[in-house]
């Protein structure tokens, strides 16, 4: 991801997973492709994001 000079995050979407979240967390973004099947959790302290977890399954 980028940054442009006034600051803006610029995307470009076919760079992106098909699958992805973006976070932002004080000043910084970070992109975070997504499995296929899982439960995700943003786990955050004080107001900032301090880890992303994944819990990945299967269908049965």
């Amino acid at each position: 991801m980028k940054i442009n000079v006034d600051g803006k995050p610029t995307l470009d979407i076919m760079e992106l997973p098909d699958s992805c979240v973006i976070i932002l967390s004080q000043g910084k973004a970070k992109v975070a492709e997504l499995p296929a099947f899982a439960e995700t959790r943003i786990f955050i302290h004080q107001g900032q994001v301090k880890r992303v977890k994944w819990d990945e399954g299967e269908e049965f």
